[in-house]
């Protein structure tokens, strides 16, 4: 081959003597060659010095980018380094991978109400976390597939887990033994930014914008069977599910002196009771004898460490399979509920 020219599907394929869908294939579709096959033409390809098919005339010939964009509800930062979001972005990235499709990240708090030009290619949308303004929503596309992932979106089809019984079931389990002064600690429910004690002057956000919310009335439904008035349970807000934001509210709760101090706390994520049970072990506090623990999420984190923690566990990895099942048409556009399993552990045992 002359060096000055670029190599194309074309060449590549004369010179192994298969079809340029073939060729093609190995690149996109690598489920439909066998492996020697695949291995042989990628192998050659890199001799060659052909890099794979050009997208952007892909694109234009077949109105496909075989781009699928995830919009994330937080940072791209935050994102990468939450357990329970790196776990659905590797189920997601399982599924596109082996079907040969490209996964772009977009964070809707840095969007705010603009949607990036890369954006505007991709053959489909999956929305991950708390309900995105209603603007930027508007600026999706309306043709491509969208699949909502802990929230709702009218007519398109959402992924759930059960939270709200799961959180009836572990807090059930929670109150089984006696508990003079239980709290919750709940993740995003203010509409105001708040970082603290929730009080009258806030108002809380809706089951349709956040599970928070869902998993706040399984609380209350298990306070309320043991007799407990859910409405004379403090409860504190935690505005970022990390280690960093969590420290100060936790800190000044257990500060508290000891007729006041929570001795249950049923927390909504698995971050903010593990930050709770290391600043419960740094003031001399036994867990569970003086303070019992519960989260949500069952991050392996949790289940490492000493004392492990009581929790909930969802299959995050398998939220992202199936959304991005659903996107790529190898699943029927249907929402789907998850169960989830509850883990007892010896911070609430």
């Amino acid at each position: 081959m002359p060096p000055s020219r670029r190599i194309t599907l074309k060449d590549l394929a004369r010179e192994l003597g298969v079809s340029t869908a073939t060729v093609s294939n190995a690149f996109n579709r690598p489920d439909q060659l066998s492996p020697a096959l695949r291995e042989r033409i990628l192998g050659e390809a890199k001799h060659l010095g052909y890099r794979g098919p050009d997208a952007k005339a892909r694109s234009l010939r077949t109105g496909r980018s075989r781009i699928i964009a995830v919009i994330l509800a937080e940072s791209l930062t935050y994102s990468l380094n939450d357990a329970v979001a790196s776990e659905l972005l590797s189920g997601v990235a399982e599924v596109l991978d082996a079907q040969g499709h490209t996964l772009l990240l977009l964070s809707a708090r840095q969007m705010q109400s603009e949607l990036p030009g890369a954006a505007s290619m991709a053959d489909g949308y999956i929305v991950y976390g708390l309900m995105p303004s209603e603007s930027l929503l508007e600026t999706l596309p309306t043709q491509p597939p969208l699949v909502a992932v802990d929230f709702d979106v009218e007519g398109r089809p959402s992924i759930h887990v059960d939270d709200e019984p799961a959180c009836y079931t572990v807090a059930r389990h929670a109150l089984s033994r006696t508990t003079r002064r239980p709290a919750i600690i709940n993740l995003r429910l203010t509409a105001e930014p708040c970082n603290g004690r929730i009080t009258r002057t806030h108002t809380l956000l809706g089951a349709e914008q956040t599970i928070t919310r869902s998993r706040l009335t399984g609380f209350h439904q298990a306070l309320a069977e043991h007799g407990i008035d859910p409405a004379g349970v403090p409860m504190w807000n935690i505005e970022e599910n990390t280690f960093e934001v969590c420290a100060p509210v936790i800190e000044a709760i257990l500060d508290l002196p000891d007729t006041e101090r929570p001795d249950l706390l049923l927390c909504m994520s698995d971050r903010i009771a593990l930050t709770a049970l290391t600043l419960a072990e740094q003031r001399g506090l036994r867990v569970p004898e003086d303070l019992r623990l519960t989260g949500f999420d069952g991050i392996a984190e949790g289940q490492y460490r000493a004392p492990r923690l009581t929790t909930v566990r969802q299959d995050s990895t398998e939220k992202g399979r199936i959304a991005a099942r659903i996107i790529l048409g190898l699943a029927p556009a249907e929402s789907t509920l998850l169960q989830t399993q509850l883990v007892v552990g010896d911070t609430a045992p």
